[in-house]
């Protein structure tokens, strides 16, 4: 049975200037955890195998509930999805701005870790209520604003949990994201459901979060894996079997929650395969240059402390920040396609470059600012061109497997480069190898580079 929808009502700059001050709340209570995690660590008496899980809590939980979350949302409204998904965000965040210890705040961790499906979502509604050209300039504010939201954090986690407490560190962006959700209620109209087969695929839906989930896990033990050939032999098999499930399954489902013959499309796994490779090159530079900062300036670190990290690393934060508006603004001029190709070079140029060329401080500064805003301008660019390549039903799913696909990218690269230094230090020492550094600058630049090969393919089949 079909059902003529009315038409989209208009929504003006308040609506749109809502949902981004909703993502920047979202993106700050986001990244208060890792600037702090040493004072967590102290304060929660917990070791550096607990501080590791609970830094990557949140992203296992985005991981899991943002494709799950644009797919609701393309079933039953952006609006109304978004509205549950920010109370259980901001239950999140009050339970970890209480907690007395560690198993509370990784409560709240999990709960928080929901906020990275509001993203789609935000795609979702301006995606229908404006025009393609704008729906594009509004996608880039809002990722924008995430970003900046988060440098905010960064910023701000320090200073008000030394000067306040650790509690107020979670509670003010809490706070901040009440008051963004019921901007959002009161200023965004409702949306209808895109598809009217509003039935839940649960089968699909479980198999596609165990395989997030094995993912995730398999990257965070990556380090030890290498020695335990059982256990990665088991993720392996485990990992094989989801999805082999999960495919039968979907293919099988009335109603699947992916479409995978819209996942077929070269246009929509192109952006995917992109979307990887430059979170992988991304996240390398952003695990070696910090690293290169804080080395002892007696071999070719520079010895920097943590304050002084943090103020070579603010130009990259900013270039981060405006790289959303700007890659939604190039993507409506010069198509998406171009733009991901000037940001590619750009990127594979800056981190082979960055290989050979690190003695100065200002040589990581700007690299590090360039490839930030470079990976910014491709990601934006890859979510307008997955949200314009498929139709209305289909933008949160869709959109949601690019930001799930950036979070496995990043993760991948952390642990990679991690892997790296852990080969290239000298026995008997905690200092690697300026070689180490040099090897993974440049496989980053080559893994970037070879992202090009699916540009071309990026072009067929898109509608915008």
């Amino acid at each position: 049975m079909t059902t003529i929808l009315a038409p989209p009502v208009r929504i003006g700059r308040a609506a749109v200037a809502a949902l981004g001050m909703l993502a920047a709340a979202t993106g700050a209570l986001e990244s208060v955890v890792t600037p702090t995690l040493p004072l967590l660590q102290r304060e929660l008496s917990m070791s550096r195998a607990q501080g590791a899980l609970l830094s990557i809590t949140l992203l296992i939980t985005g991981a899991l509930v943002t494709p799950v979350a644009g797919s609701l949302g393309d079933r039953y409204g952006g609006k109304r999805v978004m509205l549950r998904l920010m109370a259980v965000v901001s239950a999140g965040g009050l339970v970890s701005s209480s907690a007395p210890n560690l198993p509370v705040l990784l409560l709240g961790q999990v709960l928080e870790g929901a906020m990275v499906g509001a993203m789609p979502l935000s795609f979702i509604l301006v995606r229908k209520h404006l025009s393609s050209g704008e729906s594009q300039v509004a996608i880039g504010v809002v990722s924008g604003l995430f970003v900046g939201g988060g440098m905010l954090g960064t910023l701000m986690a320090g200073p008000i949990a030394e000067n306040l407490s650790r509690h107020w560190m979670f509670a003010i962006p809490t706070i901040a994201i009440v008051g963004a959700t019921l901007l959002v209620h009161r200023l965004m109209p409702d949306d209808p459901p895109a598809r009217t087969d509003a039935r839940i695929d649960w089968p699909g839906l479980v198999l596609l979060s165990g395989i997030l989930l094995t993912l995730m896990l398999g990257l965070s033990m990556a380090p030890e894996l290498g020695s335990q050939p059982l256990v990665l032999g088991a993720l392996a098999v485990l990992l094989a079997l989801l999805v082999t499930g999960w495919l039968r399954v979907e293919r099988r489902s009335p109603s699947p929650m992916v479409d995978l013959r819209m996942v077929a499309r070269p246009a929509i796994w192109s952006s995917y395969a992109i979307t990887f490779a430059v979170c992988v090159g991304t996240s390398v530079s952003m695990f070696l240059v910090p690293q290169l900062f804080d080395l002892s300036a007696d071999g070719y670190g520079f010895g920097a402390d943590p304050t002084d990290v943090g103020r070579y690393l603010l130009p990259g934060a900013v270039a981060g920040a405006v790289s959303g508006p700007l890659g939604g603004i190039a993507a409506r001029r010069f198509g998406s396609s171009a733009v991901v190709t000037a940001g590619i070079v750009i990127m594979a140029t800056t981190l082979v470059a960055m290989a050979f060329v690190h003695s100065e401080v200002w040589h990581l500064v700007v690299g590090k600012a360039l490839i930030a805003l470079a990976s910014g301008v491709c990601v934006t660019a890859m979510v307008v061109k997955t949200a314009t390549s498929v139709d209305h039903g289909n933008t949160g799913a869709a959109t949601g497997l690019v930001l799930v696909t950036r979070v496995i990218g990043f993760a991948a690269g952390a642990q990679v480069s991690g892997a790296f230094l852990a080969a290239g230090t000298r026995p008997g020492t905690n200092v690697p190898a300026e070689s180490a550094f040099v090897i993974g600058f440049l496989i980053a630049g080559a893994v970037t580079a070879l992202s090009l090969l699916a540009v071309r393919t990026m072009r067929k089949g898109a509608k915008a």
